[in-house]
């Protein structure tokens, strides 16, 4: 494959979730492990990294990332979820690689400078 999708190895989805969200975000991460194998993070109940609220990492290869795409808008919920490439250029991967599902969030960008 050429092109800049060659670069991008695989996913991760961040669900982001406040407290009283913890629930759905948990049972959310347990049906998308269950349905597309995928890695399952902690679950970090404080904004990590450039994340501004809670979140937990999913890690998806591209083919996983492929059908994921088509599952989540509905099966989300209230959840919004931001999921970026894996290029190796993590301001790139949290700027440029991004799609969102919900609304967009403020991230912490100054962290990859």
């Amino acid at each position: 494959m050429d092109g800049p999708e060659a670069a991008l190895r695989g996913f991760h989805v961040h669900i982001y979730f406040d407290p009283h969200e913890l629930a759905a975000a948990q049972e959310f991460a347990t049906r998308a492990k269950a349905r597309f194998g995928c890695s399952v993070g902690h679950f970090h109940t404080r904004p990590v990294g450039p994340h501004p609220r809670g979140s937990c990492q999913l890690t998806l290869s591209p083919e996983q990332f492929g059908q994921f795409v088509r599952w989540a808008p509905s099966a989300r919920g209230e959840l919004t979820l931001f999921a970026h490439g894996l290029s190796g250029d993590d301001l790139a991967d949290h700027s440029r690689h991004v799609i969102w599902f919900g609304q967009s969030e403020p991230l912490d960008l100054s962290i990859f400078g």
